[in-house]
């Protein structure tokens, strides 16, 4: 340590600093520069790597917000330019480095801030866990959550920079008091779409990633915030819901279905003979139960369901598992299945054109 005070010794060359003290201070700006540096590119990947549930976060690839690297020299140049002066005698202008000190912890507060509203990013990194069976709830807990902490960040960010900056805080707070009435009057509909956005939470009608239908809007929901819900439709359009709207309306959940159903129809020409009918139906209810894809076999039949003056109608009702592209492959086989048994049983389908020339 005398060392270190023998080597800031001399003559003040610039600025009230000695030319040991200058480099000591270059050291320390070089030093605090670098662990910023080095926390962003690589301590905080490291640390989401080993601690996240996702497997979205790769240590390799993240970089942690510049606001981080910046907030992490700031405060190591505070606390090395405090300890110098505590444990040594460095030669410089003490009001300069006092004034300085006091910036740059001004700095270090607002790039917490500041990295503090960018990590709210990463929240669901530690409630999403991928391959849960409950990873639909938490995704939409990680997007309320995020709402929350931006929501959060912000208020006490206000507060503490009201703080740094002198104002009398308990003047403040007395101020919010007296205009929270009117305050809460003015923003119900804000309130009532937190409250919506709880509601969703709890209940649980829906998750995100789940495709809806809810006051006359069908889509998939992207993110639930807290004031709204965005929900992307087939267009690949974006419409955002209020909370309030999506908790005091029916929804209609297709991503909750257990089955989905297929009900083909079939039209045959009025004189075919009954017999063929029965048969018909008899063989396509059996080939569909038959098939790997067909559940809910004791639900399942096909039946003449209407006679008319020009046609037969059959009609049928089969349930596969719930998978779109699973109803629409074995609704196209049903067809096939339909049209071989009926070309089998000499079975015509009704054609108007043909019916017409006769």
């Amino acid at each position: 340590m005398n060392q270190l005070d023998d080597f800031m010794q001399g003559d003040a060359v610039l600025q009230g600093f000695s030319q040991g003290t200058i480099f000591i201070f270059l050291t320390i700006i070089t030093f605090s520069v670098t662990l910023g540096i080095l926390s962003r590119r690589y301590v905080f990947p490291r640390l989401m790597d080993m601690f996240s549930k996702t497997e979205r976060i790769d240590g390799k690839t993240l970089f942690a917000p510049r606001s981080l690297g910046w907030m992490i020299g700031t405060l190591v140049f505070v606390q090395s330019i405090e300890y110098l002066d505590a444990n040594f005698t460095p030669i410089w202008d003490d009001s300069i480095i006092n004034q300085l000190n006091d910036i740059v912890f001004t700095a270090f507060i607002i790039m917490m801030l500041v990295a503090a509203y960018r990590l709210v990013d990463y929240l669901d990194a530690f409630i999403v866990v991928e391959g849960d069976d409950n990873i639909a709830s938490r995704r939409s807990l990680a997007s309320v959550a995020e709402s929350v902490g931006r929501v959060a960040v912000v208020v006490i960010g206000a507060f503490v920079l009201a703080g740094v900056a002198g104002v009398d805080l308990n003047g403040l707070i007395a101020g919010l008091g007296i205009t929270g009435l009117a305050l809460a009057l003015a923003a119900k509909d804000s309130v009532s779409n937190i409250f919506g956005a709880v509601s969703i939470l709890i209940d649980q009608p829906f998750n995100v990633g789940d495709w809806i239908i809810v006051d006359g809007v069908e889509g998939e929901v992207v993110n639930i915030g807290l004031r709204t819900t965005l929900i992307r439709t087939s267009a690949d359009t974006m419409i955002t819901v209020p909370n309030s709207n999506m908790v005091n309306s029916p929804v209609e959940n297709f991503s909750k279905r257990r089955f989905r159903r297929i009900t083909p129809k079939f039209e045959l020409e009025e004189d075919s003979s009954p017999a063929a009918l029965k048969e018909f139906c008899d063989i396509l209810l059996k080939k569909v139960n038959d098939d790997a894809r067909s559940i809910k076999e004791e639900d399942s039949w096909v039946r003449v369901q209407t006679f008319g003056t020009a046609m037969v109608v059959v009609a049928g009702n089969f349930y596969c598992v719930s998978s779109a592209s699973t109803q629409r492959e074995l609704n196209e086989d049903i067809l096939m299945m339909a049209r071989e048994a009926a070309e089998k049983l000499e079975l015509i389908f009704f054609e108007p054109r043909l019916r017409s020339n006769k």
